[in-house]
């Protein structure tokens, strides 16, 4: 009886690491596929001299084609008999191409290893159903946690009607996230700052408030070497269209999408200077003389965004706590403290709201990390 569960055991490691493989792949286009989750897959066909990998795919940019759909295309005949790792359920409803259930079926692969589960009622179930109905072993929910954070925007727009909101802040060791009257204040490192870039890259929008706009004039774009063009959309809460056209978030707005978020009675003369300038506007309702954050998101998710990075400033980094609409909390600190004029930041490694689970600390040089998120 030993050598059966040896074999299992062996077959399950095997599976994990090549679904971890496929989880990494993924990456590649988180925050580049519009409504669609960045999946990846692998196929992987072993004739006797040990597994080899014989097609990979990431869902395209814009959505499409899917990954499996990419894989399979790189694997041509090879597929045939061999496994296929998806890090989400294959989907099931036809459009103007077949479901990449089909796809699977119709190539020959004998076995497809799944991660997590896709909430979408087109899909739930059923594209392991069809799988399972072309005698194709089926073996789910493989590093399906790892495989859901990944693509947590996804699952959290399809579940709850809004994007993703993860918090970013920097705090000083005094606990503060900047100096009134100062501008921008390098609180971390360079080695962190590379890590926020990437974090931009990942994300389909960067958020902030127009007070942060105003007072550090930010370009919010990704600037890291060969990902410049990876930089998401900006969005600004302005309920009064304070900012300004010669500002660098208006400036870069021929390589970098601009939103606005503004209220219905703003003055219509700076609208349509800012529109003439290339500037997007998203209507709000406002509540207690604010944005309407809930109903905001709503309306981002409709724009096809999964992810918002909310960077600031400490007003509305406050707001979206108390409207309990954080998924994911990031502090990154640094070394030196700021003082007496600094900005308290309305949150810190100490304070965190109940529910959220500590995920993963790291150091950054002299900064460190931490993130927590919640189920």
């Amino acid at each position: 009886m030993a050598g059966p569960r040896l074999e299992e055991a062996a077959q399950a490691a095997l599976d994990r690491r090549f679904m971890a493989a496929a989880i990494r792949l993924s990456r590649r286009n988180a925050g580049r596929t519009s409504t669609n989750p960045s999946v990846g897959t692998i196929i992987v066909r072993d004739d006797g001299a040990g597994p080899m990998i014989v097609g990979t795919g990431v869902t395209a940019v814009g959505g499409r084609p899917h990954a499996e759909t990419e894989a399979l295309a790189e694997a041509g005949e090879l597929a045939r008999g061999a496994t296929a790792y998806v890090t989400l359920e294959p989907c099931a409803h036809h459009g103007r191409t077949p479901p990449c259930a089909n796809a699977l079926v119709n190539a020959g692969i004998a076995r497809v290893v799944g991660a997590a589960s896709d909430p979408d009622p087109r899909v739930s179930g059923k594209g392991y159903a069809i799988l399972r109905a072309a005698s194709v072993e089926v073996v789910e929910k493989v590093l399906a946690a790892e495989a859901a954070e990944q693509m947590a925007g996804y699952l959290t727009r399809s579940l709850k009607k809004r994007p993703e909101v993860t918090l970013k802040l920097a705090l000083s060791s005094d606990g503060k996230i900047g100096r009134k009257g100062a501008g921008q204040v390098a609180i971390t490192g360079e080695i962190a700052r590379r890590d926020v870039y990437l974090m931009r890259a990942e994300s389909d929008a960067i958020l902030v408030g127009i007070g942060t706009a105003l007072e550090d004039d930010p370009a919010l774009t990704v600037r890291l070497p060969g990902l410049e063009n990876r930089s998401p959309a900006r969005i600004i809460l302005d309920r009064q269209i304070r900012l300004p056209e010669t500002s660098k978030l208006v400036s870069g707005i021929d390589r970098v999408p601009l939103y606005v978020a503004a209220c219905l009675e703003a003055d219509p003369h700076r609208r349509a200077a800012l529109e003439r300038a290339g500037v997007r506007f998203i209507g709000t309702e406002t509540y207690a003389g604010v944005v309407a954050l809930p109903e905001l998101l709503e309306d981002l998710a409709a724009l096809g965004m999964a992810s918002v990075l909310v960077e600031g400033g400490a007003t509305v980094a406050k707001a979206f706590l108390e409207e309990d609409l954080v998924d994911r909390i990031v502090l990154f600190q640094g070394p030196d403290a700021i003082g007496e004029h600094g900005i308290a930041s309305p949150i810190d490694a100490d304070h965190i709201p109940a529910g959220f689970r500590k995920l993963r600390d790291m150091r950054f040089g002299e900064d460190s990390y931490a993130e927590w998120v919640r189920p």
